[in-house]
C-alpha cells in the first residue's frame, strides 16, 4: 500500500487523529495517555501501533515505560497532511478537555522528576555510582575489626552475628526464640562458622557472664524488651571494663500499626531516654544520635546510641591495695 493512502487510513478514525494531535507538541507514555483521555490501555496501544505503522509517530523506551512522539517528517506532502490532521482534531469535542488534561499531567511529570532528584540529591555519596554499595562498604569496615568478642543481643536469626564472625575473634548470639535459635546455629554449622555460636535468652538476662564480651550490640532489638533500661544495665554487665555498647533503634514515633505489623513492644525511643538510660548503667563517653530517615511513610528515624564501660582504676582491681 502506498505511503499517502496508508496514512489516510490510519488518520480515518477520530480517536487516532486525537492521539496525533495531543503528541504534536510533546512526546507522552500510554499512562499519560490514559491519563490525558480516559481511554483503555489496550485501546490507546492499538491505535499508536496503526498511527506507528504508517509512519506517522514514534517510539523510544524508557525503563519500562515507551514513549511516542510525533514524527516531524522532511517530505512537505508528509508535513502538510500531518498539520491539516491536527487542525481535524481541534475541531473534535474532546479537544478542549485534553488540552487541560496533558497540561496536568505534564506538570504532574515535572513535580515527579523533581522529586526523584530531591531524593537523589545527597544521597550520591551514601548510595549511587559503581561499585558504591553498603555490602562493600561493609566488608571493607569489617576487616578493620580487631579479633574482638561480641556479644548480639536480640539477634534474630542472626545476619550481624555471622558478618561479624568472620573477623571477630568469637560471636555470641542471643535470642529468646528457641525457633530462631535452632535456625542460626544450623546456618552457622552449615557456613563453618565455629566461632559463632547461638544462645537462648532474654535480653534483661542474657546468658553470657560477667565482663566477658568486648562489644554488646543491640540492633533494632531494644524496642522489643519488656524493661528497655534493665536491658542496657544487662548489656553493661557482660561487658569487659572498657568494652562498648552500641544501640541501633528506632526513634520515638507515632506509627501504632508497629505493634500488630511487626510485634514491637515500644514505639522507638526518645534520645533522652536512651542517654538516661545509659548513665543509669554507669556508662560513660555517650553519644546518642540521630543517622537516618527514611523517605517513604511513616518516615522512620534511626537513632545510634553508644557508650564505653569505663576501665577499671588499678585500686580497684583485686589484690591490689591503697596506701
Amino acid at each position: 500500500m502506498a505511503a499517502t493512502l496508508k496514512s489516510l487510513r490510519a488518520l480515518a478514525d477520530p480517536t487516532r487523529l486525537r492521539l496525533l494531535a495531543l503528541l504534536e507538541p510533546e512526546e507522552l507514555s500510554v499512562h499519560e495517555l490514559q491519563e490525558i483521555t480516559g481511554l483503555g490501555q489496550s485501546r490507546i496501544s492499538t491505535h499508536l501501533g496503526l498511527l506507528q505503522d504508517a509512519d506517522l509517530v514514534q517510539s523510544r523506551r524508557a525503563g519500562k515505560r515507551t514513549f511516542y512522539r510525533f514524527h516531524r517528517r522532511d517530505d512537505p506532502a508528509a508535513r502538510e497532511l500531518l498539520a491539516l490532521a491536527v487542525r481535524g482534531a481541534e475541531e473534535l469535542s474532546e479537544r478542549g478537555a485534553d488540552l487541560i488534561n496533558r497540561r496536568r499531567v505534564l506538570e504532574l511529570r515535572a513535580q515527579q522528576e523533581q522529586v526523584f532528584f530531591n531524593q537523589v540529591a545527597g544521597r550520591f555519596d551514601r548510595s549511587y555510582g559503581p561499585g558504591r554499595s553498603w555490602q562493600a562498604f561493609g566488608q571493607l569496615l569489617l576487616r578493620i575489626l580487631p579479633p574482638l568478642v561480641v556479644a548480639d543481643l536480640g539477634s534474630g536469626e542472626g545476619l550481624v552475628s555471622e558478618l561479624l564472625a568472620r573477623r571477630c575473634q568469637r560471636v555470641i548470639a542471643v535470642d529468646n526464640s528457641a525457633r530462631i535459635i535452632a535456625f542460626g546455629a544450623a546456618k552457622a554449622r552449615k557456613n563453618g562458622l565455629k566461632n559463632l555460636e547461638f544462645r537462648l535468652g532474654d535480653l534483661q538476662a542474657p546468658p553470657i557472664e560477667p565482663a566477658m564480651v568486648d562489644l554488646a550490640i543491640l540492633s533494632q532489638a531494644l524496642h522489643h524488651a519488656e524493661d528497655p533500661g534493665r536491658a542496657v544495665q544487662s548489656a553493661h554487665r557482660i561487658l569487659k571494663p572498657g568494652g562498648q555498647l552500641l544501640i541501633l533503634d528506632l526513634l520515638e514515633h507515632q506509627f501504632p500499626q508497629a505493634r500488630e505489623l511487626y510485634g514491637d513492644r515500644w514505639l522507638g525511643f526518645a534520645t533522652s531516654d536512651l542517654q538516661r538510660w545509659l548513665e543509669s548503667a554507669g556508662f560513660k563517653r555517650i553519644e546518642v544520635n540521630v543517622v537516618a530517615e527514611e523517605e517513604a511513610p511513616p518516615h522512620f528515624k534511626t537513632v545510634l546510641a553508644a557508650g564505653v564501660k569505663p576501665a577499671r582504676r588499678t585500686s580497684d582491681q583485686p589484690g591490689s591495695s591503697s596506701s
